[in-house]
């Protein structure tokens, strides 16, 4: 069991991490963005705090690369301040628009499917650099807002755009093509890349990873990315040894063995016999002529008194009402003579003669240590 679990848990040694991080090798990943970024003297960084944390008033710039999750309000209103204080933000992925202080983006799932060559919807010093771009088109910007728009399959549908906001400036784009190890080789993608952070190298980057599990935070790193099961690895391997253990060294216990003599060993007899020879009738004759003693012995009549008589007394001498009494008192007195009834009818009328037997306390179980309710049914003066 151990080894199994550890073949689906463990990551092999050649494995990647294919999400749209630095860290990331596989073909979602954008390690190859940011060393290119290093290697042509750019001043970047990973960004591994909160929003919050981010310079006030730097003028640097941070890219959110499919961010995952939701910001909090904190953290949004963070970006916000980054912003308006002049800061630039990069914000790419189907739903990166929330993170934005203005968002007019629109998920499309089914467009994003096959990666689409994008031309230049307006003149700028990016789309100079960048006639076309490879894009895979997971959403589009609303048209006719604020936004200006870049790149798009048409007018109606941009897929790049960007606008100002307070002293800085917002870029959102559809997905992270541009900057996945796999898009970052197609035509235009790198010049629009390198365009969209401008000239300035000594500029700070911040490369977002916050929003990809890698915080400063043990917990949340662990929480965040495949460090989780090294632990749920060591759990399970725990739980066997602690189950191997405690299956040789704990207690020796007999098994609990039923008691011939048991209360329930009658009843369960008796219901038995009953079923076997379709008896339904009996037991209900059984609970009727029980119920007829104390009923009789109670209101001080003869035990062969007609049902109708019980039920005028009852009536009188209790003012206990109740349409289905003479019913129920009637279909008991014939059931001995029914062969064919139902144990389903059997047990509904043993039930209601119980209840009656309840409402009208002909034989109450007084609680130990206490004497006994005063029975209703006194007889009037």
């Amino acid at each position: 069991m151990i080894v199994g679990t550890t073949l689906l848990l463990t990551r092999s040694a050649d494995s990647t991490i294919d999400n749209p991080s630095t860290y990331g090798t596989g073909s979602r990943g954008t390690k190859a963005a940011y060393l290119v970024l290093k290697a042509s003297g750019y001043t970047v960084e990973r960004w591994e705090q909160s929003p919050i944390e981010l310079p006030k008033a730097s003028g640097g710039t941070i890219i959110l690369a499919s961010p995952s999750g939701a910001p909090t309000k904190e953290e949004r209103n963070g970006l916000t301040q980054f912003i308006s204080d002049g800061g630039h933000v990069i914000a790419a992925g189907a739903f990166a628009g929330i993170f934005l202080p203005e968002n007019g983006s629109e998920p499309e799932p089914l467009g994003g499917m096959v990666w689409k060559r994008l031309s230049a919807l307006s003149p700028s010093s990016i789309t100079r650099a960048a006639p076309e771009i490879t894009l895979s088109p997971r959403a589009y910007w609303k048209p006719d807002s604020f936004a200006v728009p870049l790149y798009g399959d048409s007018a109606d549908k941009p897929r790049v755009v960007k606008y100002r906001y307070g002293k800085g400036e917002v870029i959102w784009a559809a997905a992270a093509t541009p900057f996945t190890n796999a898009g970052l080789k197609e035509p235009g993608n790198l010049e629009f890349m390198l365009a969209s952070l401008g000239e300035d190298h000594a500029r700070r980057i911040f490369w977002d990873e916050y929003f990809h599990g890698y915080r400063r935070s043990l917990t949340d790193t662990a929480a965040k990315t495949p460090v989780k099961w090294i632990f749920v690895q060591f759990g399970v391997f725990a739980l066997a040894i602690l189950l191997a253990y405690s299956r040789r060294s704990g207690p020796i216990s007999i098994p609990a063995q039923e008691v011939r003599l048991s209360p329930l060993e009658f009843v369960r007899t008796l219901g038995a016999l009953y079923k076997h020879v379709n008896a339904a009738s009996v037991a209900v004759d059984i609970s009727y002529q029980r119920f007829r003693y104390w009923l009789t012995r109670r209101l001080g009549m003869a035990s062969n008194a007609s049902v109708d008589d019980l039920e005028s007394a009852i009536r009188d001498r209790w003012s206990f009402e109740d349409p289905k009494l003479n019913a129920t008192l009637r279909a008991c007195e014939s059931a001995p003579f029914d062969y064919t009834l139902k144990p389903r009818v059997a047990l509904q009328l043993v039930r209601s003669l119980y209840d009656y037997a309840t409402k009208l306390k002909l034989f109450p179980m007084p609680a130990p240590g206490k004497p006994g309710k005063e029975q209703i049914g006194k007889e009037k003066a």
